[in-house]
């Protein structure tokens, strides 16, 4: 289960993020690279774009449910 305490400071504001668990596998990236961005230095993944509406939530909570690791995190904000 992802830790709010652990995320990684690139992941902007709002109910979902990625914590230090990533193993960079890249599903999230595939399965909503409009929210999901890699960090090419530190090879993880974090939430550059928050889901605007409810199509975009659904395809944040699928990549979060897929995650192998559960880095993604929802804090509910």
């Amino acid at each position: 289960m992802a830790d709010k305490t652990k995320k990684y400071p690139e992941n902007v504001p709002g109910k979902f993020y990625v914590d230090d668990q990533c193993i960079d596998c890249d599903l999230c990236r595939e399965t909503a690279p409009e929210h999901f961005k890699r960090n090419e230095d530190g090879g993880y993944t974090f939430v550059f774009n928050q889901p605007k509406n409810a199509e975009e939530e659904a395809r944040c909570k699928e990549a979060m449910e897929g995650c192998p690791v559960e880095a993604i995190g929802n804090d509910g904000a």
